[in-house]
């Protein structure tokens, strides 16, 4: 089962590793994490996407709502919350018929075409990690040179 989980931290040295050294003791895996200051800069935001049973989960949020230098820890609800990943990929480009498609995927994903070469592409997506997971199946047969991704960055719906 796929989690979101969101944390308040206090903003300063050493949350982030304090916060992975917990996940790595306990042998959990970190599929993905992003971290950004809040509104009040004493403050950050860590959103951690991780897979594991609900037992697993359970046991995670305990031990994160554990440490002092966490102010909140949430479970999100994936139907009620907003998410997506920042990916950029750089795709091999045979010919002007590879370009064209490509550009024509890219834009049935939502993304953007950036540094257009003769021998590749790269494109912008931000997405929901399924629909990133779609475009790089797509985009594999045409030779991915390179990807980088942020993790994934979420808010809950208000439930107003």
């Amino acid at each position: 089962m796929w989690a979101i989980l969101s944390l308040v931290v206090e903003n300063k040295p050493g949350i982030l590793f304090k916060v992975t050294h917990m996940f790595r003791s306990r042998n959990f895996n970190i599929d993905s994490i992003s971290v950004g200051a809040m509104t009040n800069p004493d403050y950050s935001k860590m959103t951690i996407t991780t897979y594991g049973d609900g037992k697993q989960i359970d046991q995670i949020v305990k031990q994160l709502d554990k440490m002092i230098d966490i102010i909140r820890v949430d479970r999100l609800d994936e139907n009620m919350t907003v998410f997506r990943e920042l990916c950029i990929f750089r795709i091999k480009v045979g010919n002007a018929s590879d370009s064209m498609e490509i550009n024509k995927m890219a834009g049935a994903y939502g993304g953007k075409v950036h540094d257009v070469k003769r021998d590749s592409i790269m494109v912008e997506l931000t997405a929901t990690p399924d629909q990133i997971k779609a475009f790089e199946e797509l985009a594999a047969p045409f030779g991915i040179v390179d990807v980088a991704r942020t993790g994934v960055a979420a808010l809950q719906r208000s439930r107003v």
